[in-house]
């Protein structure tokens, strides 16, 4: 199943809806080339909606540490926001619940940015 992205506004914050898994391959392939689009369309405030992530691998959890970092050195910031139980648990045994900004829910993450 391919990975459905959907880009909109929110007080001045992209927040993308993810649909899918997020695996290697094309989907992890076009979710880097979506963030990096975004990134050089000078969005540099970037939630991620996980909500509805079915599954992700290894491979998809490196594509999620390198568009992060990859935002961060062109001066964006992307964050994280409605993780599911199973998400949250890989985040906290792989320990990048410290890395990722993570947010229970698209609210607090957009307005965690502030003004």
């Amino acid at each position: 199943m391919a990975l459905r992205m959907t880009d909109r506004e929110v007080s001045g914050v992209t927040v993308v809806d993810l649909d899918g898994r997020i695996v290697l391959g094309e989907e992890s392939n076009s979710f880097r080339e979506r963030v990096k689009g975004l990134l050089a369309s000078n969005h540099k405030k970037v939630v991620l909606n996980m909500s509805n992530v079915t599954y992700i691998d290894s491979a998809g959890l490196g594509t999620l540490v390198a568009t992060f970092h990859s935002a961060r050195s062109q001066g964006g910031t992307l964050k994280l926001c409605n993780l599911g139980a199973k998400f949250k648990e890989v985040l906290q045994v792989t320990k990048l619940m410290t890395v990722f900004d993570v947010y229970d829910n698209e609210a607090a993450a957009v307005q965690s940015f502030g003004k």
